[in-house]
C-alpha cells in the first residue's frame, strides 16, 4: 500500500460515514469496513480504503492501528471484541456510540489484558456532523487520548462555532474546541 494509513472506521451508517468524509476534508486517510459493502464502496469512491472485513481492515492500516467503531448499541461489546482478534498491543479501539459506561469499562479492562488501548468517545452531532462538527465527550488513558489529537480536532466544530465561556480568556483549552 502506498499510503501511511492507520485509521479504520467499522460502521458506515450516516455518522460513520460522515466521519469518515469530515477527516477526508482534514486530510486524514481511513480505511473503512461496513456489512454492507455497498456502503464500502461508496465511501471508497471518495477516496477511502476498501475492506472486505475486519481482519482486512486490520491488514491494510500500519501500526499503530486507531480502529474507530460506529455500530448500534446492541452489536458494539461483539463488534469491539471480534475487531480486537485482528489488532496488536499499541493499537487502540475508539468506541464512538453512546454505549452503557458499565460496558466500556469492561471492554477497556477486556483490551488492556491483550495491551489494546480503549477510549469511549461519546459522538454527537448527527447528521449535520459533517458540516458542523462534532461534540466529543472523550474518555480514556491522557497519552493515548493526546495521541488521537489531530482525529479529534478535525472532527470537533472548533472554536468559533461557539461563543466563549463569560469570564473564559486566555489561550482556549481542549475542552473549549468541541
Amino acid at each position: 500500500m502506498s499510503q501511511n494509513v492507520n485509521f479504520g472506521m467499522v460502521g458506515l451508517g450516516k455518522m460513520g460515514a460522515n466521519i469518515v468524509r469530515r477527516l477526508s476534508r482534514h486530510g486524514i486517510t481511513s480505511a473503512v469496513y461496513d456489512l454492507s459493502a455497498d456502503a464500502v464502496t461508496s465511501l471508497a469512491a471518495e477516496g477511502a480504503i476498501a475492506t472486505s472485513d475486519m481482519a482486512d481492515l486490520a491488514a491494510k492500516l500500519t501500526a499503530p492501528r486507531t480502529i474507530w467503531i460506529m455500530v448500534p448499541a446492541g452489536v458494539t461489546d461483539s463488534t469491539i471484541a471480534a475487531m480486537a482478534e485482528h489488532l496488536e498491543k499499541g493499537d487502540t479501539i475508539i468506541d464512538g456510540g453512546n454505549s452503557y459506561y458499565k460496558n466500556d469499562l469492561k471492554n477497556a479492562a477486556l483490551l488492556a489484558e491483550k495491551g489494546i488501548n480503549f477510549v469511549d468517545v461519546g459522538t454527537s452531532g448527527g447528521v449535520y456532523g459533517l458540516e458542523r462538527g462534532y461534540s466529543l465527550m472523550i474518555g480514556g488513558d491522557k497519552k493515548v487520548v493526546e495521541s488521537l489529537d489531530p482525529i479529534f480536532q478535525a472532527l470537533a466544530p472548533g472554536i468559533e462555532a461557539a461563543e466563549r465561556t463569560p469570564g473564559k480568556t486566555g489561550t482556549p483549552d481542549q475542552a473549549e474546541y468541541g
